[in-house]
């Protein structure tokens, strides 16, 4: 299995940036497409973004595109998820999780992912 962990979320203004890192450890991170959802309180869990295994294929909720960008270096075993534009409505606990499918079809919703990280908190103030 894998082990992912979350870092980098913080208090930020409305209108500003923060990059989040998921650095993975344990079996072969490129055998893992990775996604970023986030749950503000009193939500559901809700599905933010997704990358292949190699990077080269992305997809995002329609509420973060144009906003936010997930990219992967797998020689770090680190996957990244860049918020720009951020809005009070961001913020939640942003998690990471992986994919052991390797489906051809990138997947959205949280129980197609296996492993997850504790989560960091992102808060946007207005």
């Amino acid at each position: 299995q894998v082990h992912v962990a979350e870092s980098g979320g913080g208090l930020v203004q409305a209108g500003g940036s923060l990059r989040l890192s998921c650095a993975a450890s344990g079996r072969t991170f490129s055998n893992y497409h990775m996604g970023w959802f986030r749950q503000a309180s009193g939500k559901e869990r809700e599905f933010v973004a997704t990358v292949t295994w190699n990077g080269r294929s992305t997809y995002y909720a329609d509420s973060v595109k144009g906003r936010f960008t997930i990219d992967r270096d797998n020689a770090k075993n680190t996957v990244y998820l860049q918020m720009n534009s951020l809005k009070p409505e961001d913020t939640a606990v942003y998690y990471c999780a992986a994919d052991a499918s390797l489906s051809l079809v990138l997947r959205t919703t949280p129980r197609a992912y296996e492993y997850w990280g504790q989560g960091t908190q992102v808060t946007v103030s207005s």
